[in-house]
């Protein structure tokens, strides 16, 4: 069974942190009714949700991403780099300790689990205003011993790596290279986002499927010509706080 961890909305919503785009109003009811669908999508694709209350003065929270990463052998329990979502990650630690191991980042080291792209024993860390060198340091003595290779990635123009590239399958990635160099993939097949969605490299596979914004149907074209089974969801409101489909949940199988 795969299990997919979500966090309500905070009624705090709007003051999320923005760092690449402009803040524009979050209508809340809207963004609830996205996160819902959402939530609804990953238990249509056969995940088990559990879903965790809102936290009413973390207002980003609802990006439980961003508070880990889970691999086969651990949960790492990260350090977000914005000091109003350090919190967040006390309610993940309960969350995941029935799960796995955790194992954590600790000061001075800070990253956000946008940053980290897990592709098998490699992972990839996004430098950027949230993930710092001292977090690569402190992945590559923490996870060593399970064989992992930490490497840190340059990024410009987005919040995160995982909003330049993700993961498709165990070959594909999908990739906006103007936003980083598709150069530390090269052992990858990409899939490059059509020119006019910036932000569609942002997907997510789970059980044999693709959650993927309807904001994007140029890119989403794109995948199904490659014979990937498309689940659309809409997520433009959770977009205003620079969230995107990852964002959202955290996927153990």
């Amino acid at each position: 069974m795969t299990i997919a961890i979500t966090r309500k909305i905070s009624p705090r919503f709007n003051e999320c942190e923005i760092t690449h785009i402009d803040r524009t109003p979050i209508d809340l009811d809207v963004a609830r009714a996205q996160h819902e669908g959402y939530v609804h999508a990953l238990a249509e694709i056969g995940c088990q949700v559990i879903e965790l209350p809102a936290e009413a003065d973390l207002p980003d929270s609802v990006f439980v991403e961003d508070a880990a990463f889970i691999l086969p052998e651990v949960a790492v329990i990260t350090r977000p780099g914005a000091d109003s979502r350090k919190p967040e990650t006390e309610s993940i630690i309960q969350a995941l300790a029935p799960h796995r191991a955790l194992v954590h980042v600790t000061e001075p080291a800070t990253v956000d689990g946008g940053d980290v792209l897990v592709l098998g024993k490699n992972i990839y860390v996004g430098i950027s205003t949230r993930s710092n060198a001292a977090a690569i340091k402190q992945m590559r003595e923490l996870l060593d011993n399970y064989g992992y290779t930490v490497t840190g990635v340059e990024m410009h123009d987005c919040l995160h790596l995982k909003t330049a590239v993700t993961q498709i399958d165990e070959k594909t990635l999908l990739i906006n290279p103007k936003w980083v160099d598709n150069f530390h993939f090269k052992d990858f097949d990409w899939i490059i986002v059509d020119p006019s969605e910036p932000f569609a490299a942002n997907c997510l596979p789970v059980n044999g499927q693709i959650i993927f914004p309807t904001a994007f149907p140029k890119t989403s074209a794109k995948l199904e010509a490659r014979g990937y089974k498309v689940k659309t969801v809409t997520v433009d409101e959770l977009a205003k706080a620079e969230g995107a489909v990852t964002c959202c949940s955290l996927i153990i199988s």
